[in-house]
């Protein structure tokens, strides 16, 4: 065999080898490509993403998306040819696997996560939505969740309403906090609860928790392992009556992530005229009872998701800004927004036409 044929083909059996081998191999990444973009003002998988009972619903013609970022699971592992693959790629992003995945947890346990803050984003986009229409929203102390096998495991719920602790009013989650770190470890603390499934039913038709349903729950605190104080293992939260009733149906997405879109397509819905002056414009960012709009993960990907389904505008978070502006895709204009009463106001400009006097994202 000649030389170089003899050098070829080692050559060719060697990249094959390593090759295999990179496939074998596997890396501590993950990896973020675009995810589905949604209008939250239209249908998804034949219903509705945004349905209002018991208050005129109008209709609008513009697009206001919410994005995602697709993500490897967190049982994933990815190769080191896939990393590869990634890294050269202008849609995707290989991330170290504990930006995605801090803390070692099983895809199960992610996705529990990921439903709950998903659930919270609609709350308080909700809240954010009707306060920007002056309609009033009442608030009050729930169970938000259990620490499964702690001390409350079997006697409180997720969405028990709080109304007191040893028989001391509450009307703000740290103050439960602070009654049950007064005992000592061993000590029982009471609480005055309305069950969460009587709660619920009451909020659906727009009424506060009855408290006629409060009922009395003893539960023996427990040293943390921490620092030592008394623990009962539950996180308070806040739960909120509305004046009617809007449901927001999204399968298979999950994160705080679109908050705000949630919260512009019920203001869209309930008044007249379109908040978009038939505009396709997407976005993200979290919303909280503030109306504060909080920096979201994969920005990048969210932006190349709206602009490959049409979009024109995007509204992004202040905290993402410098980050979104480094690749923008071209004919997308991301528009920075800190608040919600900022990005009311660059739809505002969006739909008067004044596009020029938007505050557009800038790079460092």
């Amino acid at each position: 065999m000649p030389r170089r044929t003899a050098t070829l083909l080692t050559s060719t059996l060697l990249l094959i080898a390593l090759l295999c081998a990179a496939a074998l191999i596997t890396v501590p990444y993950a990896q973020m490509s675009p995810g589905p973009t949604v209008n939250t003002l239209g249908d998804h998988d034949g219903e509705p993403v945004l349905s209002i009972k018991d208050r005129p619903v109008y209709p609008a013609d513009g697009h206001l998306n919410m994005t995602t970022v697709r993500v490897t699971g967190a049982d994933y592992r990815m190769n080191l040819v896939e990393a590869v693959s990634g890294w050269l790629r202008r849609d995707s992003a290989v991330v170290p696997y504990k930006t995605l995945y801090p803390e070692r947890k099983s895809a199960e346990e992610v996705d529990e996560e990921n439903a709950a803050e998903f659930s919270a984003s609609q709350e308080s986009a909700k809240v954010a939505a009707l306060q920007q229409l002056d309609e009033p929203v009442s608030s009050h102390v729930t169970v938000d969740s259990v620490t499964k096998g702690g001390p409350a495991d079997t006697s409180l719920s997720p969405g028990d309403v709080i109304q007191a602790v040893d028989g001391t009013r509450v009307t703000k989650p740290q103050r439960v906090a602070e009654l049950v770190t007064e005992h000592k470890p061993g000590e029982r603390v009471r609480f005055t609860v309305i069950p969460a499934d009587k709660a619920a039913a009451a909020g659906k038709k727009g009424e506060k928790p009855p408290a006629r349903y409060a009922k009395q729950v003893t539960v023996r605190t427990e040293k943390a392992k921490d620092d030592g104080r008394a623990l009962v293992g539950i996180i308070p939260g806040v739960g909120h009556t509305f004046p009617f009733e809007i449901d927001i149906k999204l399968a298979d997405v999950g994160g705080p992530s679109a908050g705000l879109m949630f919260a512009l397509g019920i203001v869209d819905k309930l008044t007249k005229g379109d908040l978009t002056g038939g505009e396709f414009v997407a976005g993200t960012g979290t919303i909280d009872e503030r109306s504060e709009v909080g920096a979201i993960g994969g920005i990048q990907m969210k932006t190349v998701a709206a602009r490959s389904k049409g979009a024109r505008f995007f509204l992004t978070p202040e905290g993402n800004c410098a980050t979104a502006a480094r690749t923008t895709p071209d004919g997308l204009t991301l528009v920075k927004v800190a608040t919600m009463d900022d990005a009311m106001d660059a739809l505002k400009k969006i739909r008067a036409g004044d596009t020029d006097k938007l505050t557009e994202c800038q790079r460092d």
